[in-house]
Parts: structure tokens; C-alpha cells; sequence
């Protein structure tokens, strides 16, 4: 501690110690010892790649070495300082979580049978792993756990962004299945009938789905993927017992979030079908069943059959299963609203969200993540129909205020949504209530006129990718896109940005791989499930696996750019504070959250 007096010094110990109910000891010991970069998980140590064939197709994944850091001066148009590492200081670590997809793969709201009509444009109805989310997630919360220490400064991490598609079908229970895991509560990820998986990759009449414990060909048999007994009892029976994230998180609006598979409305007929007792596996049953909701001229007679065939049990194409009332969809605050039952700590209550976002309805906020660094978080999905987004006008005025004001007040800023600048293009309105929607060359345009603003968080596409939007004269800001959960690589990042007392300020990526081991080794718990996930995923023949870890200027990086302002006026003594509040934190979180 060099800033803060020893006065100023024993009594945050005192007061933090008090707060978290800490040893005082221990907590002023820790607090007094330098910042030192810790040697933790992630990507800089070791990464997971492709290895042999191991039957036809299907490829195993194997531990390879790790990447360093790579330095990109886009926005800076020079080389930096090579000394920056020996003066630079961390303003802020945080944790970028986005797409967590978690499914409910029993759902009779799911739209699975639609790959076997068009594999290319419905694959993300249906993935071999979607049985295996909560354990993947629960795994991306512990590698956020687990770098809780910064592996560049040893700064403590203070907060975690979480970028929209948390929950995959508009599902209540999805959504209760996510939150819970990033407060750390136990779960056990079943719907329907208790302890029984009663889904499409169990059926013998899905040949289009992976049925790991089916002796039957199928499309994914036929590329190599193994059969698995036990699989599908176990990802439903057993409990997922989470770390839970140490820092407060927040959490936007995404796509699927917002409309039904990211992309339509909700009919009512839809909604009392996810309660139900009917499940399809048979496309067009399901296309004349469910997308007759949304058709606009059916006829009387049509309807009356569609009632009667439901009601008799005689829905062509679908199995009877479980009912179960924790499938019901969500309207639209109900996302909202889920954020505000949740644990004390982390917390923060809300998630970002406040009581006036209840009040008025407004799906965006604001909000101070340490003294130096301020976060909007925004709604960029589109209620009407398409996955791709664009914001509102009055949004956009909104956050064009409030980065001005925290520059003004000498705030870095960064902005979260779930859309990125290649899918802020949504033109869709309601004709009743018209607004104008910006989209990505206007909105960039605005965000550049800042200097404060340096970071634009986002997900959606579930690539990693990062992109460098110059202003018109100098500097500009990064646009930082991280992977998903259920994709592969099933990857996430940390955040951290440096001031590096020259006139440049850095942000630095670092990948993370959830907590599970790179080579299955036919383990069936947790642990293990979470493995098998990102072996299905990589494996997964309808999507890219190979693009979306991008390239190594995507992953872990130095992004540098000119600093907004004299970053010397933060003090080392407001640093210290700020380090020793996330720091008491984290110790708080390590002893269960005592106080």
C-alpha cells in the first residue's frame, strides 16, 4: 500500500472486515501485500484444439499450448512504449459471459424436428449437446471463480457483463436455471416427469437427432459420434452444483430473450403448448401445429380441428409427455423481473436492472462498476420479428447523454448489448407505434465522438471476434465479441483495462475455457458432462466449430488506444480503496458468503 495512509488504511480494513464479516487480520494481511500477477487457468497457459480421428468423422479434443497476448495498435497507429509493462496499473478486471443458451431440451416448445426439413437454416434448433448446458455453464462460472485474480496485474476482479441469449427458448425455467447458476444455487436440470429424460434423442422416430443411448443409426451416428449409455439420465439427474460467480453481475436483454427461438412472437396457442403434454418429432406435424398460430387467415374449420386433434390426444407427428408448468414462456418484463429474485450476494439485486426499469419498462440502465469506470447496458433486440437488433431512438439519445455526462465527470465507458455492429441492422417496426431504429454506421458514428468511450462488450454471432472503430481524427474505441456456451469453442473472456502512465491506455482480453478437462474421459458427472458438451460441440457438422474461435487477434489481446484523459488524476490512493473493496469481496465469497 503505497497511496493510502495507514490511518486511511486500517480503517477500510476495519470498515471492509466489518461489512463482510472478515477476519480483520486476515483481510488487512492480504490487503497490505502487493498486487501480483497470479498464475490462474485460462488460455494464456494452455488451449484446447482438435486432435486425431477417432472413429469416421468425430475428432477428439486435446490440451495444446497456450497463447500470449497480442498486441494490436490499430487505434493507437504507432507501436507503444515496450516499458508500458513496467508502469502500467489496472483500472478495472471484469468478466464478459455471453450466449449461455441454457436449455430445457425436454420442452415441447422446442423446434428440433425442423432440422431434418432444412439442417442449414434451423441448426440451432437442435444441437447434440443441448442436454448439456447448465453443466457447461456451471463450469464457465467456476473459470470466472477461478481468475478471480487478474493473471497480468493481480488486480481482484470486480464485476461480470453478461451479453443477452441466457435463457434459449424464451423459457421461464431456462431463465430460473441460469441465474441460479451464476448465484451459485444447486440445481437439478429436469423438467416433465422426475429423474427421466422423455425427449427427441431417446425416440426411435428422431433419426435426425444424436441418440447417445440408441443402438439405431442416425444423422450423427453416421458422422461417428459414439453412443453413450447413461447420458441422457445422468445430464437430467444429476444436480449441477455451482461455484457462483465472486462479483456482482448484470445482465442484458438478447435476442432469445426476447422472441421465441431469438426470432418470432408468441402466439397463445404456443403458450399453452409449452405447458403441455405433446412433444414433436416429426417437421411438418410441427410446422402445420405451431406456425398455425401465427397464420393470419386460418379458417374456422381449421381451427376447430386443430382444438379437437389436441384435445383427443390424436397430434400427428408428437409424443405424449409430462406436463409441467415451470416451461411457461415469458412475457416481456418477465426477464426483467427474474433478475430481482435472486441472492443477496453476489448480487446486485436487479442485475442492473432497477425498479424504475420495472416502472416505466425501459430495458436499459446504467450503472458505476468501480469510481473510475461507468457501464450502459442496452436492449438492442428487435420485439417484432429477426434475430438481428438495432436501437431505438430514444435509447440512443439516452446513452449519447450519459457518455457525454460521464466524460464530463473524467468516467471511462463502456457499453453492453447482445447485437454487434454486423447485426445492428433490423428494420422491423410495429406499424402502431413507429420509431426510428438506429443502426451500426450511426450508432459507431455517435460512440466515437467520445474519447471516454473505450470498450463496446457484445455477443450474438457466438465468434470470437474484435474490431477497432477509429474516430475521425484519432483514437476510437474496441468492439469485443466473445464466444458462446454452446457452441464450440465455448469460450468467455475476461476484460482488464490498464492505464500505462505513457498517454495509452490498454485492454486486454483473455480467453477462458470452462472448468472441464480437454479430453473426455467418459466421465458422466458434472465435470465430465461439461466435457462431453464441448466434444459434441466441436464435432457439431452443422456448425463451424473451427471459425468461431476466431484468430489469435480475436482472443488474447492487447488492445491499445490513446488515453481519453490524464488518467494520473485517479489517484493511487482511490486505486488502492478500489482494489481492497473487490478484494474483501472475493475473500467474502471464498468463506460462503459469511456476513
Amino acid at each position: 500500500m503505497s497511496g493510502l495512509s495507514r490511518r486511511a488504511f486500517l480503517g477500510a480494513t476495519a470498515a471492509l472486515a466489518a461489512a463482510w464479516a472478515l477476519p480483520e487480520r486476515a483481510l488487512g494481511t492480504q490487503l497490505f501485500a502487493p498486487l501480483t500477477p497470479a498464475e490462474v487457468p485460462s488460455t494464456l497457459l494452455s488451449t484446447i484444439r482438435f486432435g486425431s480421428i477417432q472413429q469416421k468423422n468425430f475428432r477428439k479434443l486435446i490440451s495444446a499450448a497456450g497463447e500470449p497476448y497480442v498486441a494490436r495498435f490499430d487505434l493507437l497507429g504507432k507501436t507503444a512504449s515496450a516499458s508500458r509493462s513496467s508502469t502500467r496499473r489496472s483500472l478495472f478486471y471484469g468478466g464478459h459471459l455471453s450466449d449461455l443458451h441454457i436449455i430445457d431440451a425436454q420442452s415441447p416448445a422446442r423446434l428440433e424436428p425442423l432440422i431434418a426439413q432444412s439442417h442449414k437454416l434451423w441448426g440451432g434448433a437442435f444441437r447434440p449437446q443441448d442436454t448439456l448446458t447448465t453443466h457447461v455453464a456451471s463450469a464457465m462460472v467456476k473459470s470466472v471463480a477461478d481468475v478471480r485474480v487478474s493473471p497480468l496485474t493481480g488486480a481482484p476482479l470486480a464485476a461480470a457483463f453478461v451479453t443477452g441469449d441466457s435463457a434459449d427458448m424464451l423459457s421461464e425455467l431456462e431463465l430460473r436455471w441460469y441465474i441460479d447458476i451464476l448465484d451459485g444455487k444447486p440445481i437439478t436440470p429436469n423438467s416433465g416427469a422426475k429423474g427421466v429424460y422423455d425427449g427427441v434423442q431417446d425416440w426411435q422416430e428422431a433419426f435426425w437427432a444424436y441418440r447417445p443411448e440408441r443402438s439405431e443409426t442416425d444423422w450423427f451416428k453416421e458422422y461417428g459420434f459414439p453412443e453413450i449409455p447413461g447420458m441422457l439420465e445422468a445430464a437430467v439427474s444429476n444436480q449441477v452444483s455451482s461455484v457462483g460467480l465472486p462479483v456482482p453481475w448484470f445482465a442484458v436483454y438478447g435476442n432469445h430473450d426476447t422472441n421465441y427461438f431469438g426470432t418470432l412472437g408468441v402466439p397463445d396457442a404456443l403458450r399453452s403448448f409449452a405447458v403441455g403434454n405433446k412433444k414433436f418429432f416429426d417437421w411438418p406435424a410441427e410446422v402445420a401445429d405451431y406456425f398455425g398460430g401465427w397464420a393470419a387467415d386460418a379458417s374456422a374449420a381449421g381451427s376447430a380441428l386443430h382444438a379437437l386433434t389436441r384435445g383427443t390426444g390424436a397430434t400427428l407427428g408428437a409424443r405424449t409427455v409430462t406436463a409441467d408448468p415451470a416451461r411457461k414462456l415469458l412475457e416481456q418484463q418477465d426477464f426483467m423481473k427474474a433478475h430481482f429474485e435472486t441472492q443477496k450476494h453476489p448480487g446486485p439485486i436487479g442485475h442492473g436492472f432497477t425498479q424504475e426499469n420495472l416502472t416505466t419498462g425501459k430495458t436499459y440502465w446504467s450503472r458505476d462498476v468501480n469510481p473510475f469506470v461507468r457501464v450502459f447496458g442496452l436492449d438492442t433486440c428487435n420485439q417484432v420479428a429477426g434475430p438481428d437488433g438495432a436501437v431505438s431512438q430514444e435509447q440512443f439519445e439516452w446513452l449519447e447523454q450519459g457518455i457525454a455526462k460521464a466524460q464530463a465527470e473524467g468516467k471511462l465507458v463502456m457499453v453492453l448489448s447482445h447485437h454487434n455492429s454486423f447485426t445492428l441492422e433490423n428494420d422491423a417496426e410495429l406499424a402502431t407505434n413507429p420509431q426510428k431504429l438506429i443502426h451500426a454506421e450511426e450508432f459507431i458514428a455517435m460512440l466515437t465522438k467520445y474519447p471516454a468511450m473505450v470498450a463496446w462488450l457484445n455477443g450474438h454471432t457466438h465468434n470470437n471476434t474484435i474490431t477497432a472503430h477509429r474516430g475521425k481524427n484519432s483514437g476510437g474505441f474496441w468492439e469485443i465479441t466473445t464466444a458462446s456456451c454452446i457452441d464450440f469453442p465455448q469460450q468467455q473472456q475476461t476484460i482488464e483495462i490498464v492505464d500505462n502512465a505513457d498517454g495509452t491506455l490498454s485492454i486486454f482480453t483473455t480467453v477462458l475455457d470452462h472448468a472441464s478437462p480437454a479430453e473426455w474421459n467418459g466421465d458422466l458427472n458434472e465435470q465430465g458432462l461439461a466435457s462431453l458438451s464441448r466434444l459434441l460441440a466441436a464435432n457439431d457438422w452443422i456448425e463451424n466449430p473451427v471459425m468461431r474461435q476466431g484468430s489469435e487477434l480475436d482472443r488474447n489481446t492487447e488492445l491499445l488506444l490513446p488515453a481519453p484523459f490524464d488518467l494520473s488524476k485517479i489517484t493511487p490512493a482511490q486505486l488502492e480503496l478500489a482494489n481492497a473493496a473487490a478484494t474483501a469481496r472475493n475473500m467474502a465469497w471464498q468463506r460462503g458468503w459469511a456476513e
